[in-house]
C-alpha cells in the first residue's frame, strides 16, 4: 500500500509520500515514490506515485527516457505548461498499460498506477493534478486544495479540518505529517521513510526537501504531542446526558 499527499497553497506546494511497498505480510520493501524533474530557474515538476510498483516505475522511466531524448514539447522537460506536462504523464501511463495490460490480466492483476503531479513552469501559476489509473485527471483549486492517493481514509480527517489554500507552508507541513502519523498508526502497509518537499511559490527550484526516517526526532516529537493533545481534548469533551 501507499500514502501520498499533495497540497496546493497560496505560498507554495507540499508533496509527501511514504516509501513502503508490500506483496504480502512477509514481503515488505522500501522504494522512493517521489520523482522530481527540475531545471533551476525554469521549472519544477514533482510526481508522487501509487499503485502497482512495476507499472509506476515503467511510467517514470518512460518519462525520463523522453527527457534524455532531447527536451521536445512532448516530454515533461519541454512541456510549455503544467497542463501539457500532465498530459505527457497521462500518455505515458496509457502507453505502459497498452503494452502490459493483457499480460497482467492473464494473471488477474490490474494496472492500477496513479499519480499526483504538481509544480510550476516559468511565469505560470503553481498547479496540482491527480491522475487516475485510466489516464484522466483533475486539478486542485481553492475549494479542493489537496489530493491523496493510496491509503487515504485515515489521514483525510485532519486535512479536511485544517487545510485551506491560505494555510501557511509551515502549518500545512505539520498537518500533512500528522496525517501520515494517523495513517501509519492504523495501517501497517504505510511506513517510513517519508519523503517531503515544500516548494516555495516562484522559486523554480527545490530548496526544501527532507527524508524522515524511522526514529526521526522531529517526527517523533510531533507524533507524541499530537497524541497527547488529542487525549487532552477528549477528556475535556462534555459528558452526554
Amino acid at each position: 500500500m501507499t500514502y501520498c499527499v499533495g497540497v496546493l497553497l497560496e505560498d507554495g506546494v507540499i508533496f509527501a509520500s511514504d516509501s513502503r511497498t508490500n506483496a504480502g505480510v512477509d514481503n515488505f520493501a522500501t522504494f522512493c515514490k517521489m520523482t522530481v524533474f527540475e531545471r533551476v530557474g525554469e521549472r519544477v515538476i514533482v510526481l508522487l506515485s501509487s499503485g502497482n510498483l512495476a507499472g509506476t516505475q515503467a511510467v517514470i522511466n518512460v518519462l525520463r527516457q523522453g527527457c534524455a531524448d532531447g527536451g521536445a514539447v512532448d516530454d515533461v522537460m519541454g512541456a510549455r505548461t503544467m497542463f501539457d506536462a500532465v498530459r505527457v504523464v497521462s500518455d505515458a501511463m496509457r502507453d505502459v498499460e497498452d503494452r502490459d495490460a493483457k499480460y497482467l490480466q492473464a494473471n488477474k492483476v490490474g494496472f492500477n498506477a496513479s499519480f499526483i503531479v504538481g509544480g510550476q513552469i516559468g511565469a505560470e501559476p503553481m498547479r496540482l493534478f491527480r491522475i487516475y489509473a485510466e489516464g484522466n485527471f483533475i486539478e486542485a483549486g481553492a475549494d479542493t486544495p489537496f489530493f491523496q492517493t493510496g491509503e487515504t481514509k485515515y489521514g483525510k480527517p485532519i486535512l479536511d479540518r485544517v487545510l485551506t489554500n491560505r494555510t501557511s507552508l509551515s502549518d500545512a507541513t505539520k498537518c500533512v505529517l500528522v496525517s501520515f502519523d494517523s495513517t501509519m498508526r492504523s495501517n501497517l502497509s504505510v511506513g517510513m521513510p517519508i519523503d517531503l518537499i515544500c516548494y516555495h511559490e516562484g522559486s523554480l527550484q527545490v530548496t526544501s526537501r527532507r527524508r524522515l526516517g524511522v526514529g526521526d526526532p522531529s517526527f517523533a516529537a510531533l507524533s507524541a504531542q499530537w497524541g497527547e493533545g488529542v487525549r487532552q481534548v477528549f477528556r475535556r469533551l462534555p459528558d452526554l446526558d
